[in-house]
């Protein structure tokens, strides 16, 4: 979502980064470039001016010019002030009922009713709760059916409700339902309409006086850059919002709306959706985000996600047996392709590694995953003894391989030099010294193919693909 922002961000930053003496010409040359970046991002204006000023302010003052490194000092008063206008820090729920409700609200549109079931699957799965949802959209056809059919893909309960109830009863019948089955939480999903009106706002404040909710979140496309901001404006003045949910964020949005919401509302970005997928929710943590935007990026994300997805015992496996230089199968190559894939992808991971953003750009399109899928196929298609002693692989097997994945003995051809490679680079990892001889063949690999492409830096094997990086301890 910021990558266009972030481009701009850091090669006008690039230029201030190494001046040993700030002056006021110089920063002002700095700032005006920044304040284009903003406005292009879709920015709000008074969140950009408000910025623009605050900045200013600190990079003229005392506290740049007693700095050894000014340029430095300067890039880290831009980093600071991109988290305060997003708020800070992250801020969690609040579920203190028994049941704890949140309700959810926004226009058609905008991901309402599956951000509802991601946020349901994150809730039984990071934070332990029974969870209940339930569908008070009454309008919109299949939105209740809709939202039963994620509820079992999430595994959560559902509540039954019908379009010819009241969305006020249907509500209120599934809190006292959730408090007799000791659910911990309810999320209650709203009617959206494609535009804001005086009958959604005064149905919505009705829910929201009849059931009191622990949290009031309103879903907002972050595509719609900062009107997105504005809409939700017009919600916090009829709502006691909360907080907000980001969706679309792994879109092409320019990034407005994340850095005017909270500014404009008072009220702070909670979850960002970035993918279709269920569990694609994460937490927004403003801090990170901004690291994001400089071309910092996230490792604590992305370690977080990797200490969710990667399965240890497989990890353990693969540890003990590189430490006894029993090799690297291609089962073992599979397993990695397929906790890269839980990881979002190579675009997802080299999105949070510092200096990746042009890299994981072009890693975000059909091609790099492509060529996973492509890999993954081979693998699949060979028998277990193959795959466990690839040198039995002749002529004839090679055909059948092929030819079972629907792919040419090329592309296998290709698929079993990457894992030579790769068998070589953990046969160094295990012995004395491993590490940097492992580091040095790596260096070696990135120049091998394109992002995404086997060897490349992107690809298997390659700077950030499976096998690359370190080795699991």
């Amino acid at each position: 979502m910021f990558q266009n922002l972030s481009d701009r961000l850091s090669q006008t930053l690039k230029s201030i980064k190494g001046q040993a003496r700030l002056t006021e010409d110089n920063v002002k040359d700095t700032l005006r470039e920044v304040r284009r970046a903003l406005l292009e991002a879709d920015v709000a204006l008074p969140v950009v001016k408000a910025f623009v000023d605050r900045v200013r302010e600190r990079a003229v003052g005392q506290e740049v010019s007693k700095s050894l490194s000014p340029g430095q000092q300067f890039v880290k008063i831009v980093q600071q002030e991109l988290e305060a206008i997003m708020g800070e820090a992250n801020e969690g729920l609040s579920l203190k009922g028994r049941p704890a409700v949140v309700l959810m609200a926004g226009l058609q549109g905008a991901g309402k009713t599956t951000s509802v079931a991601k946020l349901a699957r994150y809730l039984r799965e990071r934070e332990k709760k029974k969870v209940l949802v339930v569908s008070a959209d009454v309008y919109r056809p299949a939105a209740i059916d809709q939202l039963e059919t994620l509820a079992r893909e999430v595994e959560v309960d559902f509540f039954p409700s019908s379009s010819d109830q009241q969305p006020v009863a249907i509500a209120e019948a599934a809190i006292k339902h959730a408090g007799i089955q000791f659910h911990d939480v309810v999320l209650v999903d709203t009617a959206g309409r494609l535009a804001i009106d005086e009958a959604m706002m005064d149905e919505i404040q009705a829910l929201n006086a009849a059931v009191s909710p622990d949290e009031t979140l309103f879903v907002v496309d972050s595509m719609t850059g900062q009107d997105a901001a504005n809409t939700a404006k017009a919600f916090h003045e009829a709502l006691p919002l909360t907080g907000v949910i980001l969706t679309k964020a792994d879109g092409d949005a320019r990034g407005g709306a994340a850095l005017s919401v909270r500014h404009i509302t008072g009220k702070p970005i909670k979850f960002m959706g970035m993918g279709e997928k269920v569990d694609a929710l994460e937490p927004f943590h403003p801090d990170r985000v901004a690291s994001r935007i400089l071309g910092m990026g996230d490792v604590l994300s992305l370690i977080e996600e990797a200490e969710r997805t990667v399965d240890k015992g497989k990890a353990d496996q693969l540890a003990k047996k590189v430490k006894k230089g029993d090799g690297f199968d291609l089962e073992d190559f599979r397993d990695q392709l397929q906790q890269l894939k839980k990881m979002g992808g190579m675009g997802g991971m080299l999105g949070k590694l510092p200096g990746m953003g042009q890299m994981a750009e072009m890693a975000q399109g059909p091609g790099p995953e492509k060529e996973m899928g492509k890999l993954e196929s081979l693998i699949n298609s060979m028998t277990p003894k193959e795959r466990r002693k690839p040198e039995i692989i002749n002529g004839s097997r090679k055909r059948r391989i092929a030819a079972g994945a629907g792919l040419q003995v090329p592309d296998l051809n290709r698929l079993l030099k990457q894992h030579k490679q790769m068998q070589k680079m953990m046969k160094k990892a295990g012995k004395k010294g491993g590490m940097q001889k492992m580091m040095r063949g790596m260096s070696g690999m990135m120049g091998g193919g394109g992002p995404g492409g086997p060897g490349g830096m992107g690809g298997p094997g390659g700077m950030g693909g499976p096998g690359g990086g370190l080795p699991p301890r």
